[in-house]
């Protein structure tokens, strides 16, 4: 299985419903470190697994949409608890669309899989993997 990273980070605002978040119901702030991975069992006609540089562009776009922004104001996420495993998941199924769509480039269309990792700190970070 061959995989390229890219890397991008964003800065958002919000809280958690339920006793299991403690402190953290209260409003605060996150900086989160984002590496998505493209997997692929073989490489495209150039020898690569995709374009790094559409790739980027692609995640750039995504953390940008949600870059600077309190998640508790935006409609998208209204009533949910955006933990960073559901962060993870948002960013995975949008790079997902993106790919579908041909955003990264028709040498895409034979990834077999993303992974999305958000870093909370050199101590603590969650991913979520899904197939193409």
């Amino acid at each position: 299985m061959f995989s390229v990273t890219v890397r991008d980070h964003i800065m958002i605002a919000h809280s958690f419903r339920g006793e299991v978040f403690g402190p953290a119901q209260r409003l605060h702030g996150a900086t989160f470190l984002v590496d998505a991975t493209f997997r692929r069992q073989e490489l495209d006609d150039d020898n690569i697994v995709v374009d790094i540089g559409l790739a980027t562009q692609e995640l750039g776009a995504i953390t940008s949409e949600l870059n600077f922004r309190n998640l508790d104001n935006e409609p998208d996420f209204a009533g949910i608890n955006t933990s960073t495993e559901f962060l993870a998941k948002v960013v995975a199924d949008r790079l997902a669309e993106r790919v579908h769509l041909g955003a990264l480039g028709e040498g895409a269309r034979g990834l077999t899989g993303i992974s999305v990792t958000l870093h909370e700190s050199h101590v603590a970070w969650a991913s979520y993997e899904r197939a193409l």
